[in-house]
C-alpha cells in the first residue's frame, strides 16, 4: 500500500518537516537493522545472485527462509539460505536437547535475528545474554531471535499451522503499529494547519490518507470538520486542534451581527395588544439599531466565495464518512457542531436546531457553542420566536446565556420591536451580569427612543403592590414590565458619592443578600471547602468561629501584608486591624487570617512579630490556616458567617471563585469587599459604594442602567438614566 507521504508532493508549509535529503518518516521502506556477524557477512556475500539482483530461492527456501545461531559466536544466516548451507547444527523437536545434523524437510523458521553488543538493550527485552547464557536459551525447545519471536524446529508438518497463524499475527501487529504511526503524524499534520488555518492543506491530507487507506480517528475528524465549517462562514480562525470560544463567539462577527434589514424581520402584530402594543411602519426597522460600533474585534482570516462552496461541500462529506465508521469512530459534540456551522453558512436555522436537539438522544451534552449556529441563524432572519426557543432549550439542558448570547438576543427583539422580549432581557443582563456592555448599552438607547417604546407599557398600576414586589425580591426592582406610557428621555449620567443621580436626582438603593440567602451562600461555601480540605481542617475552624466570632471585619493577612512571594509583613497586616478597629469604635480587633508557613520560620522569631502574633493570639482574633489548606475558603467563609465586612485587594477572579453561586456572590462581593491603599504614614480604605452597582428599576418605572467600563472610578462610571417624560403624572 502506498504511503501517504511518500506517493504525492506535500505541501510547501509542510516540506520543511522533511529535508530534501531524508525520506518522510511515515511510509518509509528504510528498515534500521543492527549489523550482521562477521561470519553471517561471509555466508550472504557467498550467495548467488539472479539476473534481478535477488538471490535465488531453494528448494528448502521455498518451504521458508531460515536463519540459525552459530555457537557463542552468535552468527546469523540472512536471506534465503538454508541451514545445510549454513554448515550448523539444529535442535530436532523432541531430541532431549541433543543437536543433529541438518537433515531435508526439516525447516526452521525465524525472523531476523540481530547481533546486538551485549551492552546494548533490546527495545522489548532488556540486554541480550550471551556465552553459556545464551547457549542454554538457545537449548531451550523454542528460541527467541533478536526481534523477540519464537523460533522452533519444525520436523512435523502438523507444527506448520501455529507458525502461520504467529506470523500472521505478527504481520497484523507491525500493520497495527504501522497505521498508529502514520495516524499519529496526521493528527500533527492537521493541529499545525488548524493552527495556521491552513483549509486547503488540511482537505489534502484528508484525501491521501483515505486514498492510503488510513484510518481516521474523532481527533482528525474533529479538526477537519472545524476547518471545513470556519471556511464555509467565511473566515478561519487559527486555533490548535480546532479549539474555539464557546457560543457565538466562534461565529463570524459578520454573521452574528447581521443587522441588514432585507429578509424575513418580523413585526409582531397583535402582540402584547393587551398592553396597548401598537406597531409602527415610519422606518426602516434597521434604522432602530446603532451604527457598525457592535462589530466584535476577532483574529480571523478571510475565505473567498468558491472556497466557502467547496469547503461546505467537503465538509458536509467528511461528515458522512465520520457517520458510516460510527462503530469504531465515536460521534462527538465538536463534530455535530461543525455540522450545525456548516448549516448557518446556508441560512438553515432548523437544520442547525434539530443537531442540537439529537445530541441528547445520542448520549452526547451540549455545550454553549453547541447552539450559537442555530441562534444566529434565527437572529439573522428575524425569528423571534424561534430564537427564544433555542434560549429555552439552553435553559432546559442547564446551559446559561453568556452576555454575547443575550446580547444577540436583544439586537433581534429591538429590531423585531418586541417590547416583553426587552425587558426580560434587562432583567436577564441585571441577574447575570448586573451591568450591559458599551454595545448592549447601544441596543437599550435604540430601543427607548424608537416609537414603539413610548407606546408599550402599563397606563395604571398599583403603586403600593409595586412597592411590595420590590421590597420582597430585596430591592432595585418590581418585575412588572414597563409602566407608563410616553416618550423616553435617556441621559448618560454619573452617580456622585451618595448614591444620587446627577440626571434626575432620584437616590440609587443598596441590594444586599437576605438572611435566607446569606445562609445558603455560607452553607455552599462551607460545603465546597469541606469537600477540597482534608484532615477535617475546615470543620475545625467552623467550630473556632462559633466560639471566638462574630467579628466586625476578617482581614486577608496574604493580601494586606505581602510585599513579596514569600514574605509578609505583619506590621502592616498589624496597621490595617488596628485602623478597621478605630473605625468601628470596636474594642475586639478583626479576625486575622493567615497561613500557618507564615507564622514560622527565622522572621517570626524576631520580637517584634513575635510580640504581635501572641497579641493576636490572646485576643482570639487569628486564625493560622494549616499546611496544604487554602486561606482563601477560610476567609470568604468568615466574612459570610459574621456578615461583616472582609478587608483584601483580591480581585477574587481565580478558579476558585469562579465556581461559587452567580446569583449570590458577586451581589455579596459589591456590599462586603473592602479595598485599600497604603499612604505614607496611613492606610486609606475604600468602602462599599452607598448604593449598588447594577440595573435599577424605581417604583416610578425610573431605570439606571450601569455601563461596564474597565479602569474607571466608580464616580466616573457612565449610567443610562431611563425616565418618561411625563412620569410624575402617570402615578396612581
Amino acid at each position: 500500500m502506498a504511503s501517504l507521504f511518500s506517493t504525492r508532493s506535500l505541501p510547501t508549509h509542510h516540506r520543511h518537516l522533511f529535508p530534501a535529503s531524508s525520506s518522510p518518516p511515515i511510509g518509509s521502506n528504510r528498515c534500521f537493522v543492527p549489523p550482521l556477524s562477521c561470519r553471517a557477512r561471509e555466508v550472504v556475500d557467498v550467495m548467488p545472485q539472479r539476473d534481478d539482483g535477488r538471490r535465488p530461492r531453494t528448494e528448502e527456501g521455498r518451504a521458508g527462509s531460515a536463519g540459525v545461531r552459530h555457537g557463542a559466536s552468535r552468527g546469523t544466516v540472512r536471506g534465503d539460505t538454508t541451514a545445510r548451507e549454513a554448515g550448523t547444527l539444529v535442535q530436532r523437536e523432541g531430541s532431549r536437547r541433543v543437536p543433529r545434523p541438518w537433515k531435508k524437510g526439516d525447516r526452521v523458521v525465524v525472523e531476523e535475528c540481530t547481533d546486538w553488543e551485549p551492552q546494548e538493550k533490546n527495545c522489548r527485552r532488556g540486554p541480550i545474554r550471551t556465552g553459556d547464557q545464551e547457549w542454554r536459551r538457545d537449548a531451550k525447545r523454542g528460541t527467541r531471535g533478536g526481534n523477540g519471536m519464537w523460533a522452533k524446529e519444525l520436523g512435523n508438518g502438523g507444527n506448520s499451522r501455529d507458525v502461520d497463524r504467529e506470523r500472521s499475527s505478527m504481520t497484523k501487529k507491525k500493520k497495527r503499529v504501522k497505521g498508529g504511526e502514520q495516524g499519529g503524524k496526521l493528527r500533527v499534520l492537521l493541529d499545525m494547519c488548524s493552527k495556521r488555518g491552513d483549509v486547503m492543506g488540511a482537505i489534502s491530507l484528508y484525501d491521501s490518507a483515505v486514498e492510503d487507506g488510513i484510518r481516521l480517528g474523532q481527533h482528525h475528524y474533529n479538526v477537519l470538520l472545524y476547518l471545513c465549517s470556519s471556511a464555509s462562514l467565511g473566515f478561519v480562525q487559527p486555533a490548535k486542534s480546532g479549539n474555539t470560544g464557546s457560543g457565538i463567539t466562534s461565529i463570524d462577527p459578520a454573521q452574528k451581527l447581521d443587522s441588514s434589514p432585507n429578509g424575513s424581520l418580523r413585526c409582531s402584530e397583535g402582540h402584547d395588544a393587551s398592553e396597548g402594543h401598537v406597531q409602527d411602519q415610519e422606518k426602516e426597522k434597521a434604522d432602530m439599531l446603532p451604527s457598525g460600533d457592535l462589530n466584535v474585534q476577532t483574529v480571523t482570516i478571510p475565505v473567498g466565495d468558491e472556497l466557502r462552496e467547496y469547503a461546505r461541500v467537503r465538509g458536509f462529506e467528511i461528515f458522512e464518512k465520520m457517520c458510516a465508521e460510527k462503530e469504531r469512530v465515536q460521534m462527538s459534540e465538536a463534530a455535530l457542531t461543525a455540522k450545525a456551522r456548516m448549516a448557518l453558512s446556508m441560512g438553515d436555522g432548523d437544520m442547525a436546531f434539530e443537531i442540537v436537539k439529537q445530541m441528547k438522544d445520542l448520549g452526547i451534552t451540549p455545550k454553549l457553542r453547541s447552539y450559537g449556529p442555530a441562534l444566529t441563524a434565527f437572529c439573522n432572519s428575524g425569528n423571534v420566536e424561534k430564537a427564544f426557543e433555542v434560549e429555552a432549550h439552553m435553559l432546559e439542558c442547564g446551559i446559561t446565556p453568556e452576555e454575547a448570547e443575550l446580547e444577540m438576543l436583544l439586537r433581534v427583539s429591538v429590531v423585531g420591536r418586541y417590547g416583553d422580549k426587552v425587558y426580560y432581557l434587562l432583567h436577564k443582563f441585571r441577574a447575570a451580569f448586573r451591568q450591559v456592555s458599551p454595545s448592549a448599552a447601544q441596543l437599550f438607547e435604540a430601543w427607548f427612543r424608537s416609537p414603539t417604546a413610548s407606546k408599550v407599557g402599563k397606563r395604571k398600576w398599583d403603586a403600593g403592590t409595586i412597592a411590595k414586589a420590590i421590597e420582597n425580591n430585596g430591592g432595585g426592582w418590581h418585575g412588572f414590565g414597563w409602566l407608563g406610557r410616553g416618550k423616553w428621555t435617556i441621559t448618560r449620567s454619573n452617580i456622585n458619592k451618595n448614591g444620587v443621580c446627577l440626571a434626575c436626582g432620584e437616590k440609587l438603593t443598596i441590594i444586599d443578600l437576605d438572611p435566607k440567602e446569606t445562609e445558603d451562600f455560607a452553607t455552599f461555601v462551607a460545603k465546597l471547602a469541606i469537600k477540597r480540605e482534608r484532615n477535617l481542617n475546615f470543620e475545625k475552624f467552623q467550630k473556632w468561629l462559633e466560639r471566638n466570632g462574630p467579628f466586625e471585619a476578617v482581614v486577608d493577612a496574604a493580601n494586606v501584608g505581602l510585599f513579596s512571594h514569600k514574605h509578609l509583613s505583619l506590621s502592616k497586616v498589624n496597621a490595617v486591624a488596628d485602623d478597621i478597629r478605630q473605625r468601628f469604635a470596636s474594642r475586639k480587633w478583626p479576625l486575622i487570617v493567615v497561613h500557618n508557613r507564615h507564622l514560622t520560620g527565622e522572621r517570626i522569631k524576631k520580637p517584634s512579630n513575635h510580640k504581635l502574633v501572641e497579641k493576636w493570639r490572646q485576643a482570639n482574633s487569628i486564625y493560622a490556616t494549616p499546611n496544604g489548606s487554602n486561606d482563601d475558603w477560610y476567609w470568604l467563609y468568615a466574612a459570610i458567617r459574621c456578615k461583616c465586612l472582609i478587608i483584601t485587594n483580591d480581585e477574587m477572579r481565580d478558579h476558585t471563585f469562579q465556581i461559587l453561586e452567580k446569583n449570590f456572590f458577586p451581589k455579596w462581593k459589591e456590599r462586603h469587599q473592602v479595598r485599600f491603599t497604603y499612604d505614607e504614614s496611613s492606610v486609606t480604605f475604600q468602602m462599599p459604594p452607598p448604593y449598588s452597582v447594577v440595573i435599577q428599576e424605581s417604583e416610578k418605572g425610573h431605570l439606571h442602567i450601569p455601563v461596564s467600563e474597565e479602569g474607571l472610578l466608580e464616580k466616573d462610571r457612565t449610567w443610562l438614566c431611563v425616565m418618561r417624560r411625563n412620569s410624575q403624572e402617570q402615578q396612581s
